[in-house]
Formats: structure tokens, sequence, C-alpha cells
């Protein structure tokens, strides 16, 4: 059977390293939010728009928006708040200023295992993909374009 793989993998030009690589929500993404989110963007905390009417209120329970779906994860992503995930937990080397993203101390004790953490985010939003351009321009930042956008996987 492995032979097989191999052979068919071989033929097609597949890396069976990208193959036991792929990152998924559900394997990979889930269980790290689990640990490093959840206090937080969990079934206790309110949905996005709820968030916005009362941002203040939440933040002082130490409240961000909910994120404890798969569905509602991909909000922060995608779209209604694109790019919000890529600007919260970046390191600070894909934004103008150089600032990390202010959840960017949350993944993790270490800055290896800040690093290890948000390599997996990344690899789940998709290469090429980890913009944090929002749906609509603002300031000098440009809004995302269709072809960033084609670029999210975010598999389950």
């Amino acid at each position: 059977m492995l032979r097989t793989l191999f052979v068919f993998c071989a033929m097609f030009g597949v890396s069976t390293a990208g193959i036991a690589a792929e990152v998924t929500y559900t394997k990979d993404i889930r269980p790290l939010w689990e640990k490093k989110c959840a206090a937080c963007h969990g079934a206790s905390a309110p949905y996005l728009g709820d968030f916005k009417e009362n941002e203040k209120k939440f933040k002082a329970q130490f409240k961000g928006p909910r994120m404890d779906t798969y569905a509602d994860m991909v909000f922060f992503i995608g779209w209604p708040d694109t790019g919000a995930i890529m600007r919260r937990l970046d390191d600070g080397k894909s934004a103008a200023g150089g600032k990390p993203g202010n959840m960017y101390q949350y993944l993790g004790a270490t800055d290896e295992e800040r690093q290890k953490n948000l390599n997996l985010f990344k690899a789940w939003v998709g290469e090429g993909a980890w913009k944090s351009n929002r749906w609509e321009a603002r300031g000098n930042v440009p809004a995302i374009t269709k072809e960033d956008m084609d670029k999210i996987k975010v598999k389950y």
C-alpha cells in the first residue's frame, strides 16, 4: 500500500511531505485555540456584532469576540472582519510598523512557542494569504483584493 502511494505521488508530482503536513481546523487549529484562546473567545463570549456594540464592557470582562466554532473563526479571516486574525496574531514582521498584534503574546510562553503556533495559523490560512488588509480600505492600507481572498484555504 505504501509503495502504491509513493508511486502515485511520484507519477503526479505530489509530495508525501505535503500530504502529511496539511493543517486543518479540527486537527491543528481547534486544539491550539482551546489551549490559548478559549478563555476569552469561547462560548460565553459575545458574537461579533454584540462585541462591537459594547466593546468597552466586554474588554473589561476580558472577553473578546466569540470564536468557538469554525464558522465564527472564519469571520475574522475572510469576512465580515477581514484580516482580524492576521492583525491580532501577527508577530509584527508582516506589519508596516513592525508592531506585533495584541494577541501575539498569548500564542505561547516563549518566543519559540509563539512562532511555532503563529506558523501553524499561517499554514492554515494558506500560503500567501496572511494579509492584514480589511474588507474596505482604511487610511493608507488598501482593501483586500480578490486575488488575496482566493489564497485563503482554512481547511476544516
